[in-house]
């Protein structure tokens, strides 16, 4: 097929090169010049692993290219991908604006029939918004259909997660439009729901909503355990192995961050207040999370009355492993507040480090080159990303680097009795 993604961010950029992976002819717009002359030239503007190689080979066999002009892009395609930002405006509702604009091209470029999927994370009830609005700027009258096709792209591991999906969700209103995206995705052989757009709408949201409950529910247990000498990961293992709750997501540590999964709760709480549905288990799911970002903090202030001067080492900036996101990311939240309380900062990450020096200018905190360097001296170590790499650290030799020996595991990866015994102080969540 002939497809148009537009939007050749974390989402689109994916997509649309996995599409050209199968087969079709694929286009990403972007209405970023600086972006689509990197992409042309090779330049991926985003890490997400495997992905610099699928676009160049794409991108060498001709099935994927990369412009900015919309025009042309919708003018000679048969599908068209709505991939485009849908941020958070200050009352946690979507900024529809982007697609609005995108909208507008549409309409007005129509010049045969064409499917309009959104795969942007949209509020429900956008599938019918989106219709009028190109249908009002669809001057020569040429036929169209709009349908729903949210994405489940785990930023680390987006690529896998496209070709090997627990299920692709479908939302149209006729048969036609159905069976075009079944044809797209029929290569995949992967579990395939058709439903109504709304209901598409929805999954995404409500899907995000249930992951982000359930850390903050692990999350509150692992306070609990603190309090009672329990061990959260021996609690969430017995709870995981009941067939009805399962393992996933029952990691506790320092609270979910990243673009989706704040976004898309905020949005549920929005949408269903406007809905008039007064959504308190969401409100309080991101209560316990915002809370939950600083306990490195809250178990600081119990070692020392003042944390002004202190020297502390963080290991991890972007919000999981295998990305260099920052949005939202815990670890902004754990610096700043180091910072208001006169400590000095010293910071690792193995790919977040351009993305992090954007956000803490002017020498704010020091950015390291290995984790060993961000501990020299360092009177406490947070572990706030889990990326690999720190498993497997010296942690004697980062032990008589330190100019004391406190230890603030916000991931739990390490055993505690192992680290007490190179003679740490060892402080977990929940252990």
């Amino acid at each position: 097929m002939k497809i148009a993604v537009i939007g050749a961010g974390y989402v689109g950029l994916v997509t649309g090169s996995c599409f050209a992976d199968l087969g079709n002819d694929v286009v990403c717009i972007d209405n970023d010049t600086e972006k689509i002359k990197k992409l042309n030239s090779g330049v991926i503007p985003i890490y997400e692993p495997g992905l610099d190689n699928l676009v160049s080979i794409n991108t060498l066999e001709g099935r994927l290219t990369f412009t900015d002009n919309i025009e042309q892009g919708i003018s000679n395609s048969e599908v068209i991908f709505i991939a485009v930002g849908t941020p958070p405006k200050d009352d946690g509702s979507a900024d529809l604006s982007a697609i609005e604009n995108v909208a507008k091209h549409i309409g007005a470029s129509l010049n045969s029939y064409k499917l309009i999927v959104e795969k942007s994370t949209v509020p429900v009830r956008t599938g019918e918004w989106l219709r009028g609005t190109i249908e009002k700027y669809n001057r020569n009258k040429v036929e169209f259909d709009v349908a729903s096709n949210p994405e489940f792209l785990r930023e680390g591991s987006a690529i896998q997660d496209f070709i090997n999906p627990d299920r692709v969700v479908i939302g149209v209103n006729n048969e036609k439009a159905a069976q075009v995206l079944l044809k797209l995705y029929e290569p995949l052989n992967a579990p395939i729901l058709v439903t109504d757009i709304n209901s598409a709408e929805i999954i995404k949201h409500a899907s995000n909503a249930f992951l982000s409950m359930k850390i903050s529910f692990i999350n509150a247990i692992a306070n609990v355990c603190d309090l009672a000498g329990a061990d959260v990961k021996k609690v969430a293992k017995g709870m995981g192995l009941d067939n009805r709750i399962g393992e996933g997501f029952l990691n506790a540590g320092i609270g979910f961050g990243g673009f989706c999964f704040p976004k898309d709760l905020d949005a549920l709480i929005a949408i269903s207040n406007k809905l008039g549905y007064d959504f308190n288990l969401l409100k309080e799911v991101r209560n316990i999370n915002d809370k939950q970002k600083l306990t490195p903090i809250v178990k600081l202030k119990k070692l020392w009355p003042s944390l002004k001067d202190k020297e502390i080492a963080i290991l991890g900036l972007a919000f999981k492993p295998n990305t260099d996101d920052m949005r939202l990311a815990p670890a902004i939240d754990i610096i700043n507040v180091l910072l208001s309380e006169g400590s000095k900062v010293k910071a690792y990450d193995p790919v977040a480090l351009e993305n992090a020096k954007k956000i803490f200018r002017n020498g704010a905190i020091t950015f390291s080159e290995t984790p060993y360097d961000a501990c020299l001296n360092a009177d406490a170590l947070i572990i706030v990303t889990e990326w690999n790499q720190f498993k497997y650290l010296d942690l004697l030799k980062v032990k008589n680097s330190m100019k004391d020996n406190i230890l603030i595991d916000g991931r739990n990866i390490y055993d505690p009795h192992k680290v007490n015994k190179l003679g740490f102080r060892y402080f977990g969540v929940g252990r």
